[in-house]
Parts: structure tokens; sequence; C-alpha cells
């Protein structure tokens, strides 16, 4: 593993199988990846599709291709994977509502594009949000819009709180641009966007953070997690102690096997809610 752990950003992965689109826009499309293997028995795909939402602060600067080599190793592992990218700040059509939108209209398109791409291969059945970072915030904000759409969430190092990340003018000023100002100016955006004001959130959600986190700090986990079970969310909050922000999306970090056993009991309790629903 390389000393600098935004290496993982920059490094080559692995060309995806196939890349659909979801929509009009050049943005509007999602790399996919076959899974290399599948669990013998049963009546179908054994792993369920991960979506992957790449972070970034929500910036043009940052777009789906430094999830590379995440996606492929997840691939590696048996998931049917996909890459979503969407517009982002900076840039045309990007910040207020269409970077949001943009995310919900791909998770909720990319279950039937990624089974007509890869037959056989992905279940019927909602996918995995994967997010990280900016990432984390737009798969939270799926769950709580459109829960029936998702299967779970692994977000990693999420910004879940938006007014106090926008407090903390994280990334100088990355959510007054992607909402257009902060929460005094700009109330009903925050409402409608913020994961902190949309508990409860219906699909099972782990929450994975490194403690020495710099980019997004740990605090707002923290207390977005609490705030969540408060509400009634079925949520879990996994700290990892000599974690940086990095690492959660590198397979290559000491983080990795824990981000990979998030996911397996999120696939778990997908398998599970799978299987009553084919019972009733």
């Amino acid at each position: 593993m390389s000393a600098d752990p935004r290496a993982v950003l920059t490094r080559p992965a692995p060309e995806p199988d196939h890349t659909v689109a979801y929509g009009d826009h050049p943005d509007h499309v999602a790399d996919l990846r076959e899974p290399a293997v599948s669990e013998p028995g049963g009546d179908g795909p054994a792993r369920p599709l991960v979506v992957v939402v790449h972070g970034g602060f929500w910036r043009s600067e940052y777009d789906r291709r430094h999830t590379g080599p995440m996606a492929a190793a997840l691939a590696a592992l048996g998931y049917p994977v996909a890459q979503v990218e969407y517009r982002r700040t900076g840039q045309p059509g990007g910040g207020w509502p269409n970077t949001l939108t943009d995310v919900l209209a791909g998770v909720t398109a990319l279950p039937r594009l990624a089974a007509s791409a890869m037959p056989g291969r992905v279940p019927d059945a909602p996918p995995i949000l994967l997010g990280h970072s900016a990432g984390g915030h737009l798969a939270l904000y799926v769950a709580a819009t459109a829960p029936a759409a998702v299967g779970g969430v692994l977000a990693l190092a999420p910004v879940a709180d938006l007014g106090e990340a926008y407090r903390r003018d994280l990334d100088s000023g990355a959510v007054a641009a992607l909402l257009g100002g902060g929460p005094d100016e700009v109330p009903d955006r925050y409402a409608a966007a913020d994961p902190q004001a949309l508990v409860p959130i219906r699909p099972r959600t782990v929450v994975v953070h490194g403690e020495r986190d710099r980019q997004v700090p740990v605090a707002m986990s923290r207390g977005f997690v609490a705030a969540a079970r408060a509400a009634g969310s079925d949520m879990t909050l996994v700290e990892l102690q000599e974690c940086e922000h990095f690492g959660l999306i590198d397979p290559e970090s000491a983080a990795w096997p824990a981000v990979v056993d998030a996911l397996r009991s999120l696939h778990e309790d997908h398998r599970r809610i799978d299987a009553a629903s084919r019972s009733r």
C-alpha cells in the first residue's frame, strides 16, 4: 500500500465490463462490473447488486473513476457492481437539485439496466447502496427518499449532517455550492436534502468511519447515527481507530476487511428479507 492515502484516487483499475445510460445527459451513466464468482445453490444470484456512489464533495473535479479499484475488488468478491455517475457542482446542471435527483434516478433505473446488461447475474431485488463521503450523503438521501428502491446502505465516512458540514466549512464551502447557500438562506433545501432532517431512514444502514478522518470528522457520524437510532432507524456505526478518510475505499488498506464485513452483514440481511418476501 502507498504511504499516501490519496493514491487510491488515481490508481489504475480494470475497465468496466459495460457502461449503461440511465438518462439523456452525458453524466447519466453507470459502469457495470460482472461478479467473478457466485455462491452455489439457490434459485438465482446469491449476491445483490451494489451501487457505488462516489464522493468528492459533489464537485466536478471528482468522478466515478476513482472508485474503480474498490468496484473491481467488490466484483472479485462476487458482487455485481454499478458505479453511478451524476452531475456535480462546477459543471452545467450540477448542484441543487440535479445532483440529488440524478442519483435517485440512477439508483431507481440501475437494477433493470444491470439485469439487462448482465443476464442472470443480478437478482430481482433492490440494490445495496455503497456511498463514500459526499456519495454517502447521496446514498442516505436516496434511502430516505425512495426506501422501497434500496435494499440497504453502507455509508463510508458520509457527510450525513449538511448543516454541521456547512458550519464546519468542509472542503471550503462544498455544502453551500451544492445547495446554493447556508441553512438560514435556503432552509427548505436543507430540510429536503439533509439526512439529519430525514430520519428515520427505513433501509438497514451501516455507517463506517475512521477516527483519524480529517475530511469528514467522525463526530458527525456519531451524532447522525444517534439521532437516526433515536428516531427508529435500524442503523449501526462502526468506528475504525487507525483509519483516515480514503482507506475506506482502498482495497489495499488495513480498513478494507472491515468494509467487506459490513457489506456482508448487509448482504445477509438483504438475503433474509428477500427470502421472506418470496415466501409470502
